[in-house]
């Protein structure tokens, strides 16, 4: 039986998490693998860069409708092959948004998807703002194994992900939980490779991609789709490949060392003076 890789990307909301999950989904089914994206932000917009306009009801809306979902109710085959799966979340001031990544979790196993589509490679599109239990599900119920966190050079990314490597270590300590490395998705902020660089040296890990800012993403999102499949002979393009075949090969995965509160505003406030 192959071995099936499941990633967990988390960072901060608005910082390109989706952006970079659904290039690096799509980089890596091109590479020749079977890949799956399942987004467990309650906007069930993960996808949408890699589904276009064929985007099906999320895991919640689903079930609103039917309480026997089938795979092809939740399932949509995107662009170069992948797989898409949204977990969807409670309207705005109802219920626990995190509630839809467990329900989603739960109709995954129950529907045996992994085995079913031979799935290689599983990327789940986490929000990171707060790592409440609902967002947490893919490292508490040890469904990744992997974790990369995606970050800029501005403060409250960096804040965010510091804060999520509190929770991968909790998890990592009694589990299998481990943390691949950063992302930094490049904002051009102020010594920002000097403090993404000294962050992931804190925490006890490395800078596995820089993502340049470049105005082709935005073209091809105003068109719903990824750089891979909209502008695939671009720079931009071959650094989502790049990152994908950084990950396959990745083996340096590590139970982090977060900074507390004091280290990390040190850091911030001294990025070139910290031992």
């Amino acid at each position: 039986m192959k071995e099936l890789r499941q990633i967990a990307v988390y960072g901060k909301g608005g910082i390109g998490k989706s952006t970079t999950c659904s290039n690096l989904s799509a980089a890596l089914s091109n590479q020749g693998y079977r890949v799956l994206q399942i987004g467990c932000d309650p906007k069930a917009d993960s996808t949408k860069n890699l589904v276009g306009d064929q985007k099906k009801l999320s895991v919640l809306e689903q079930l609103k409708l039917k309480k026997n979902a089938v795979l092809d109710d939740i399932v949509t085959k995107g662009f170069a092959n992948t797989y898409c799966i949204e977990a969807g979340g409670p309207e705005p001031g109802f219920g626990c948004a995190g509630r839809g990544i467990i329900t989603a979790m739960e109709i995954v196993e129950k529907l045996n998807v992994f085995q079913e589509l031979d799935i290689d490679i599983v990327i789940y599109d986490v929000l990171g703002d707060v790592v409440c239990g609902g967002f947490a599900v893919p490292l508490r119920m040890s469904f990744a194994k992997e974790v990369y966190l995606v970050t800029s050079g501005e403060t409250m990314a960096l804040y965010a992900a510091n804060n999520i490597s509190k929770a991968i270590k909790r998890f990592g300590e009694r589990s299998s939980v481990r943390l691949g490395g950063i992302i930094c998705n490049q904002r051009n902020a102020y010594l920002e490779h000097e403090v993404v660089e000294k962050l992931a040296d804190k925490i006890s890990t490395q800078v596995i991609s820089w993502i340049p800012r470049d105005n082709i993403v935005q073209e091809c999102e105003m068109k719903n789709k990824t750089v891979v499949e909209g502008a695939p002979d671009s720079a931009q393009a071959k650094v989502y490949d790049d990152l994908a075949s950084k990950i396959i090969a990745n083996t340096n995965m590590v139970i982090p060392t977060p900074l507390d509160d004091e280290g990390f505003d040190l850091m911030i406030k001294q990025p070139l003076m910290m031992d």
